[in-house]
């Protein structure tokens, strides 16, 4: 069976209308492809914009820009799946090759800084792209202004106690030490007010999966963000990742992407912490997570995420199962915090 037959198997709770997304890059992008799977009438992609590398670099720089690369490829996993949608999709995520000027840059990148330079606004270029590529709903970013992560590590002198200061995204994701705390530059921005609307009036709030430091957590640094996830009477679901990524979250468990969040966003409150069977074998582990989940005030939700490839060493995110998880979880709706579930 095809992965489009099978989305179109998946059932859809009846209540589930509107779905905000946060997070960016890879995660982000399975997030929305599952969603999508479940014929939900309206999307919210709610995009990081610290990227300081690759194409997206170059433009902040250059033109001043937010960065545009996690905003394409969340236009991406939305595009219709149509002959005309696949076409959109296919353009925008092509990148040119070669050495000349043009070398790195993705034409979506490309098209979107264009369009800002004559719309003169972030979202009208987006809902611009969204048009041409069918997609259903909305792809925002975070705040209207580039932003930068700096992170406070360890493991960079001789003496592990040592922090030193890493700032830029690539930096931070690429850090051979131990990321222990990131803050945004500028610090509290000002989030874009389409993105609050959206987590407002969502029947179901999802964050995560991705790079945890550099693209989950900086939205709970924006306080107008956690505002308006204490305020929405959405089901919140906390996705954590499959593995611990090289770089940023190197040797981490499941346990301690959850306790992350927490130090970062004390005030933050979730239904469900949803984590991949295969992190957590173990009632033992269990109960570690469970009482790790009820930091955030929510419950736990273990469930199948992860691709079937053959391979034992596959960490990526299968949008069906995504999309089965996501489906069940909401409606389990607020569970009773540190209850486990099994899905």
């Amino acid at each position: 069976m095809t992965s489009t037959a099978c989305e179109r198997q998946l059932h859809l709770p009846a209540a589930l209308d509107r779905v905000a997304c946060l997070g960016g890059g890879h995660g982000l992008f399975q997030t929305l492809r599952a969603v999508r799977a479940l014929q939900v009438p309206f999307i919210h992609a709610i995009v990081t914009v610290a990227d300081d590398g690759g194409s997206s670099g170059r433009i902040r720089r250059e033109l001043g820009q937010i960065p545009p690369g996690d905003l394409r490829m969340a236009l991406a996993a939305l595009s219709a799946d149509t002959e005309q949608g696949n076409l959109w999709e296919t353009l925008i995520q092509h990148r040119f090759g070669g050495n000349g000027a043009l070398a790195g840059h993705s034409v979506g990148n490309l098209l979107l800084a264009g369009l800002v330079d004559v719309l003169g606004d972030e979202v009208a270029a987006l809902d611009e792209v969204g048009r041409l590529c069918g997609v259903r709903g909305q792809v925002l970013p975070m705040a209207n202004e580039p932003l930068e992560i700096e992170a406070d590590v360890s493991g960079l002198d001789d003496d592990p106690r040592v922090m030193r200061t890493v700032r830029g995204q690539v930096a931070v994701a690429t850090t051979p030490g131990g990321v222990r705390r990131v803050r945004l530059v500028p610090h509290a921005p000002q989030p874009c007010p389409a993105a609050v609307d959206a987590i407002r009036q969502a029947d179901l709030v999802t964050l995560g999966p991705g790079s945890w430091f550099t693209s989950v957590i900086p939205h709970l640094l924006v306080p107008a963000i956690v505002d308006a996830l204490r305020e929405t009477a959405a089901v919140k679901v906390v996705m954590v990742n499959l593995t611990a990524e090289p770089g940023e979250t190197a040797g981490f468990s499941a346990e301690r992407h959850i306790h992350m969040m927490a130090q970062h966003a004390p005030r933050l409150r979730v239904d469900h912490v949803v984590v991949d069977r295969s992190a957590a074998p173990s009632s033992y582990e269990h109960g570690h997570l469970r009482r790790a989940a009820a930091a955030l005030g929510a419950d736990l939700v273990l469930c199948d995420m992860r691709e079937d490839s053959g391979s034992p060493q596959t960490y990526r995110h299968d949008p069906v199962k995504l999309a089965r998880a996501l489906a069940q979880t909401f409606e389990l709706g607020a569970g009773e915090a540190g209850a486990l579930q099994s899905l």
